[in-house]
C-alpha cells in the first residue's frame, strides 16, 4: 500500500546560533530534501515558516521548516495543514531523537512526544491527534537528564555529524519507498541501514 504523505516538516530553532545544532536535525533533513529536489525554501508568513513544494517520484509534497521556536512548532504545522486540508496522518515530522545513537534513523507512525517540545506542541495543536508519521534522527543522549538542554542545543563533533549526515542521506533515499510502497517497506529499508 502506498503512503499518503503530503507534508514533510523539519523541526528546529530559527537563527544562525542554532544552525547545525543537534536539535535542528529535522530542519537539516528538510533543507537537504529541498536541495535534493532542486527546490528552495522561502519565508512564508502565512505558515510561520520556510516553505516550498517539491516532487519526489511523481508525488507532490509540501515541505516546511517552522520559524517559530521549537516549542511553538504546532502553530506552523497546523496553519499549513489547515490551509491545504492535509489530514494529520498524511504529515511526516522529522526531528532529533535522544533515544537513538547518531547514524541511526527510524520511521514510525503515531506515539507520544517523548519529552520533545516540538512534538508536544504539534500534538496539542492537533487536539491530541498523534497519528502523524515521524522520522526520528538519532543524536544520542548525554547520559544525564540535567545535561540534555545544553546537549541538544550544542553542535556535535565532526565524527558525529558525519554519522548523522549518512543517515539523513539514507532517509532521503528511502522516501520513494515510503511514498510508493508504504511505511512497512520503507521502515524495513531504513531500519537496516548502518552508518
Amino acid at each position: 500500500m502506498t503512503s499518503t504523505v503530503n507534508l514533510i516538516v523539519g523541526l528546529g530553532n530559527p537563527g544562525s546560533q542554532y544552525d547545525q545544532t543537534r536539535h535542528n536535525a529535522g530542519a537539516d533533513f528538510v533543507e537537504q530534501l529541498a536541495q535534493h529536489c532542486n527546490s528552495s525554501l522561502q519565508p512564508e508568513k502565512r505558515y510561520h515558516g520556510r516553505y516550498t513544494k517539491c516532487r519526489i517520484d511523481g508525488h507532490d509534497l509540501h515541505l516546511l521548516i517552522p520559524t517559530t521556536f521549537m516549542n511553538r512548532s504546532g502553530q506552523a504545522v497546523q496553519s499549513l495543514a489547515s490551509y491545504f486540508k492535509i489530514p494529520t496522518d498524511s504529515i511526516l515530522v522529522a526531528h532529533d531523537e535522544l533515544d537513538l545513537p547518531p547514524g541511526c534513523a527510524r520511521l514510525k507512525q503515531g506515539g507520544g512526544h517523548g519529552g520533545h517540545n516540538g512534538l508536544r506542541d504539534i500534538i496539542e495543536k492537533f487536539g491530541g491527534d498523534k497519528s502523524f508519521l515521524r522520522l526520528r534522527i538519532g543524536i544520542g543522549h548525554p547520559g544525564n537528564a540535567k545535561l540534555v538542554h545544553n546537549f541538544v542545543l550544542g553542535r556535535a563533533p565532526g565524527s558525529e555529524r558525519e554519522l548523522t549526515q549518512s543517515c539523513t542521506t539514507e532517509a532521503i533515499s528511502t522516501l520513494p519507498a515510503l511514498l510508493n510502497d508504504g511505511l512497512a517497506k520503507a521502515m524495513n529499508r531504513l531500519h537496516s541501514f548502518k552508518a
